[in-house]
């Protein structure tokens, strides 16, 4: 029996295989590195980075909920520089592609982290627009296409990687802002972010997190990312890396056939450190089961009514 062929595609960066670890649950890899090699992953998605270091919010900042968890984490990093002297030449010492995760609050901001980063060695950039513009009040660049475009174009002409625009879902249509990111250059796109939501205790009648709300993750948010991923695969010609609510092979080749070339792993990981794994195992029994020479040939073969 021949082996199947697992790698994939995304915008011009090969992966051994299509499953990749979301920013912001796997830190730099140090951590999950102690369970198993990281070359095992097709790539890494780093915790986000912003252009200067960052203390991030005040706890409590992550909470349970019945199917996932909410997080005001308030992207805690080293700042760009740090990642580039301490964890950058680490995790290049793994067979895995890096993606580097950033935040900014200009596009200016955006531009200036591409150029390091992209100068520094990383395979391809994620720019995470789920962030407030200061100079537009604190509105999301990721909920207006205009803003989005802006962000995009910026990035795209500072970088000489592949750049990946993160959608938001918390948007009326999200296909319209593929749309803008990609008229603007984006080379693929990654979608979901985290859904906002809030839990309060009853008993003090506080929120659970100390920033009243956060972002939701975890299995609740499945249908809702293949649904999404679906949508924008119809509206623009773009790789997509699919992630939301993925914990086993089923739910990532869900992503997959919904039109992802790649998919990204998160919440799931805070529960079981081998998910990655687990889920990679999962998506090739499924590609065998039926009859494919390549995993690859799952995406986008979702058959309609």
């Amino acid at each position: 029996m021949e082996k199947m062929d697992l790698s994939v595609d995304l915008a011009g960066v090969t992966l051994k295989n299509p499953v990749v670890m979301a920013s912001g649950t796997f830190g730099f890899g140090r951590e999950f590195g102690q369970f198993y090699d990281l070359s095992e992953l097709g790539g890494i998605c780093v915790k986000g980075l912003t252009l200067h270091p960052r203390e991030g919010n005040p706890p409590p900042r992550i909470a349970e909920t019945p199917m996932g968890i909410l997080n005001s984490v308030g992207l805690q990093n080293p700042g760009v520089d740090g990642f580039i002297a301490h964890e950058l030449p680490w995790l290049r010492e793994h067979d895995v592609k890096i993606i580097a995760n950033i935040s900014g609050n200009t596009p200016e901001e955006y531009g200036i982290m591409c150029e390091k980063l992209s100068r520094a060695g990383v395979d391809m950039i994620e720019v995470n627009i789920s962030c407030p513009n200061v100079k537009a009040g604190g509105l999301q660049y990721g909920v207006v296409p205009e803003m989005a475009a802006q962000v995009t174009e910026e990035a795209r002409g500072h970088s000489d990687v592949p750049v990946m625009v993160k959608l938001s879902p918390n948007v009326t249509d999200i296909t319209a802002i593929a749309q803008a990111v990609a008229e603007a250059g984006a080379d693929a796109l990654s979608l979901i972010n985290t859904i906002r939501g809030m839990r309060i205790d009853v008993r003090t009648r506080r929120p659970v997190l100390k920033m009243n709300t956060g972002g939701l993750s975890g299995p609740a948010v499945l249908p809702v990312a293949v649904r999404m991923v679906w949508e924008v695969a119809q509206a623009v010609n773009l790789p997509i890396l699919g992630m939301g609510g993925v914990s086993k092979g089923e739910d990532a080749a869900q992503l997959m056939l919904a039109g992802a070339s790649a998919v990204a792993v998160g919440t799931a990981c805070f529960a079981d450190p081998y998910a990655p794994l687990k889920i990679r195992d999962g998506l090739e029994k499924i590609a065998a089961e039926q009859g494919l020479a390549r995993v690859s040939e799952l995406t986008g073969g979702v058959k309609p009514w």
